[in-house]
């Protein structure tokens, strides 16, 4: 296969889990949880960093997490790439940290889901094109996609489309897409993101959602025709899945 594995650790409340993403709500019941680990963040970073994985990413879903994320970079400095609350005022930091990139959604909109061209542009100056990538994770609606930012909680008005990609890719080094409908739930890939993600293809991608067997990571590689990574968590082994084995995946990224 052509596409690489991208390790995920994903921190809420300080603590590395997986969680159903559409779930994620400021207010009322917690999120749904398919795993909690009772190991710590930088384990996994370290295990990450002896397997030679290069490219994952640490996410902080809300508040409470920048201990443990720091713990994850220190594990592994340049390694992984961070996300969850940056704006350009704390960027920097994060980098010096220790995250090869800082990943960036909610900070390049308003509260009501406008794009802010003026926050990319100064965040890429602040960080460098090579160090950002965004994050354009996304709900399906009745006509594509749209761009979900606050924990994907709010619809933004930006559109997942060829014309939003070449507008935003000469700053950033990549995109990660997590698709947030099927986040979670181990019920299959979203085959015409992927394939729309595959096609397109002018600069790395990650995708993100639904991957519950190894089926799905090579049906990632043949739609994505070799030019889409993917990340696995739900139903992976060393989450608690059952469905996909981690190492088939170290394998697979060692080809």
């Amino acid at each position: 296969m052509n596409c690489r594995f991208r390790p995920c650790i994903d921190l809420h409340d300080g603590k590395v889990k997986q969680i159903v993403g559409g779930s994620l709500r400021d207010h009322g019941p917690g999120p749904r949880e398919n795993f909690v680990s009772d190991k710590s963040p930088a384990w996994f970073a370290e295990k990450f960093r002896q397997d030679g994985l290069f490219g994952g990413h640490v996410i902080m879903l809300g508040k409470g997490n920048e201990q443990a994320a720091r713990e994850a970079l220190t594990a592994w400095p340049d390694g992984m790439q961070l996300g969850g609350g940056i704006s350009v005022e704390n960027a920097s930091q994060w980098l010096e940290a220790g995250a090869s990139h800082v990943i960036v959604t909610s900070a390049l909109f308003d509260s009501e889901g406008r794009f802010l061209q003026s926050a990319l542009e100064e965040l890429t100056r602040e960080v460098g094109k090579e160090r950002l990538v965004i994050d354009l994770s996304c709900r399906r609606t009745m006509d594509g996609w749209r761009v979900a930012m606050n924990r994907w909680q709010t619809l933004t008005e930006l559109e997942i489309s060829a014309q939003t990609l070449d507008g935003l890719w000469p700053y950033c080094d990549e995109f990660l897409v997590h698709a947030a409908d099927v986040e979670g739930l181990c019920g299959g890939v979203d085959e015409e993101l992927v394939s729309f993600l595959g096609g397109w293809g002018k600069c790395p991608v990650t995708y993100a959602g639904g991957a519950a067997t190894m089926d799905d990571v090579r049906l990632v590689d043949e739609l994505g025709k070799g030019l889409v990574d993917v990340t696995v968590g739900s139903a992976l082994d060393l989450f608690g899945g059952s469905g996909i084995c981690y190492g088939e995946l170290v394998a697979m990224s060692g080809t």
